[in-house]
């Protein structure tokens, strides 16, 4: 009986160092005892365990990511899309995370696929291209709606690419192309208009002032002189042809003075 003692006082010993367990800062403990759970759940820092009455289930409390993979989806306008994502969550009731779901990282990445084809497939293709933080923002709200009853708490939804047809890209290439031909129609247009009223202006300030055409004449000539070609110019003074108008209009009016 004395022999005993010491032995059962070593098993004492190592069972209660086996019962130790340690759960660091973002690790939560939730303790089954009987198969019944505790109130509150354990950690961090150091806690017992004592197995075989009680059963510890490790819950991780950080942000963890989750890739959704690529999902066939046919949008709004019948255009066939392979989409994928990726979803960040965390845990914030980890006795909810265990109790409510088997498998809260499947459950949540099962949803998420399903949520993905339904919500992309109510928009067209050019909102699925050009409003995806809407998109994000509304798939995160109806992941988070779901998953609220596991303790799950969905803090971001990210649509990560869209895989178009060959089909579609030449036809988006082609709209892009037409419409950048568009463009540079009306800024051309804009830029014909813009010098209409600066040559209606121009021509304002020459016709009340002649010698501004006359000195405009001469910078022109300049402009001509300057480049290299075989152009061959005879300046002529704007004072002949205003002499002989002048001349013209003499004979004109005596010769509707003859009989």
């Amino acid at each position: 009986m004395i022999g005993i003692v010491p032995v059962l006082l070593v098993v004492l010993a190592f069972y209660l160092i086996a019962s130790i367990k340690i759960l660091t800062e973002y690790e939560r403990g939730v303790i089954f005892r009987l198969g019944r759970m505790l109130p509150r759940e354990k950690g961090p820092g150091v806690i017992l365990v004592f197995a075989p009455l009680d059963r510890i289930v490790r819950v991780s409390l950080r942000v963890d990511t989750l890739e959704v993979p690529a999902q066939d989806v046919v949008t709004r306008d019948n255009v066939s899309v392979k989409v994928n994502a990726v979803i960040f969550f965390r845990v914030l009731d980890p006795k909810l995370a265990v109790v409510e779901v088997s498998n809260f990282l499947f459950a949540t990445s099962q949803l998420a696929q399903t949520t993905l084809r339904s919500v992309l497939g109510e928009v067209e293709l050019d909102e699925l291209l050009s409003q995806r933080e809407k998109l994000n923002l509304r798939l995160q709200s109806i992941l988070d709606q779901h998953t609220a009853p596991w303790g799950v708490k969905v803090t971001m939804v990210e649509v990560k690419q869209v895989d178009l047809p060959e089909q579609m890209i030449r036809a988006l290439a082609k709209q892009a192309e037409a419409e950048r031909d568009r463009r540079a129609k009306i800024i051309h247009a804009e830029g014909e208009y813009m010098a209409s009223e600066k040559l209606a202006m121009a021509a304002e300030v020459i016709q009340k002032q002649p010698a501004a055409l006359q000195l405009r004449y001469l910078q022109t000539l300049v402009e001509i002189g300057v480049e290299k070609n075989t152009t061959i110019v005879f300046p002529l003074p704007l004072d002949i042809l205003a002499s002989l108008n002048r001349a013209l209009e003499s004979v004109t009016k005596s010769n509707e003075g003859r009989p």
